[in-house]
């Protein structure tokens, strides 16, 4: 690896999955000025998901419901021949 161009302030981190509440915790340089106390008693950045492993549908296999007829509509508008 090349030296210099990696971030060298790596610290623990949580990460928070906000559609079902799993947490799990990691290294991240990302910011944040939330904390939050972890299983361990200390306390750690959080870093808040709309989504993750756990409620992703393709690790999940549940499907999700999506606006393909509202998707479809905009495409035949947008390339419809005038």
């Amino acid at each position: 690896m090349k030296q210099g161009i990696h971030p060298a302030n790596y610290r623990l981190v949580v990460f928070k999955d906000m559609s079902n509440g799993h947490s799990f915790l990691s290294r991240s340089t990302a910011n944040s000025k939330e904390t939050v106390q972890w299983e361990d008693g200390n306390e750690y950045p959080v870093i808040k998901l709309e989504i993750s492993n756990t409620s992703h549908p393709f690790y999940t296999g549940k499907n999700m419901l999506v606006d393909t007829a509202g998707r479809i509509d905009k495409f035949k508008k947008r390339y419809a021949k005038k």
